[in-house]
């Protein structure tokens, strides 16, 4: 009985002990996974309105903050092409920014639509104009989503993926802007919740087609979730008259605290 009690703890040291080792390994095997990543998409990702822009980036605007460049840092990938672009659309992406794709790419993030539905426009619009001509406005850009960028979206992410075949493509959306609820100077609640109501179809489309591809979304409205813009603690720009095209961006607290996360949940 004594030598089976001493076999039975021989063995179970000997257990814990490769168990031990073996999470040692996975854990460090899994530190040094990182392959090939490719940050593509427009200025959310790139990360205008965050500042630390990269001179080599120009009008693009990649910025030090962002969170492919985040990631990036504190996952040490054997490459790392950052090429996404302010103003990007889903035919710029497809026409300028996936030369780094290759069959060895891993991981691949992007943001792309909302250049496509004018969103630029939209805002102005709202910023300058009444309410009803706002809701035109955004009626417009809603009817372009739901008719015009799915096919866009198809045709980029079938480009990824005839690129990419085997990465692990995460698509990331968009945050919802204004918390409503609050008391806010500015933009009437009538048109801060139409700008949100777009926002979440823009998101819904663009989840759609991410999941017709077989590519994972990464949803970015609830770690926006309490920093919107009126929210008094806002990851956001508002509308910024010093630097006009930051306006509606996210800052760096919006990219290391709202985007980078939803990356790291998704990769």
């Amino acid at each position: 009985m004594r030598r089976f009690r001493t076999s039975a703890v021989v063995s179970s040291f000997l257990l814990s002990v490769g168990l031990a080792f073996t999470g040692a390994a996975a854990a460090q095997a899994s530190a040094q996974a990182a392959g090939e990543y490719v940050a593509l998409g427009d200025s959310y990702s790139s990360g205008v309105g965050a500042g630390s822009y990269t001179a080599e980036s120009g009008s693009c605007k990649r910025s030090t903050k962002a969170y492919p460049q985040l990631w990036a840092n504190a996952n040490a990938p054997s490459s790392f092409a950052f090429v996404a672009c302010g103003g990007a659309t889903t035919g710029s992406v497809r026409s300028s920014q996936l030369g780094p794709l290759d069959p060895s790419t891993a991981l691949v993030s992007v943001t792309a639509g909302g250049n496509d539905a004018g969103f630029a426009d939209v805002m102005t619009t709202c910023v300058v104009s009444s309410d009803s001509v706002c809701l035109d406005r955004i009626n417009s850009a809603r009817s372009f989503i739901t008719s015009t960028l799915p096919g866009n979206l198809n045709s980029l992410y079938a480009d990824i993926r005839n690129r990419a075949p085997n990465a692990r493509v995460v698509v990331l959306g968009y945050p919802k802007f204004y918390d409503v609820a609050a008391v806010c100077v500015g933009l009437s609640d009538t048109k801060r919740s139409a700008i949100n109501a777009a926002s979440d179809h823009l998101n819904s489309v663009i989840s759609g087609r991410a999941a017709a591809h077989g590519f994972a979304f990464g949803d970015v409205r609830p770690t926006f979730a309490g920093h919107e813009i009126c929210s008094g603690s806002s990851w956001l720009h508002s509308v910024n008259w010093t630097n006009i095209g930051e306006s509606y961006h996210p800052k760096a607290a919006g990219q290391s605290g709202g985007y980078l996360p939803v990356l790291n949940a998704s990769d």
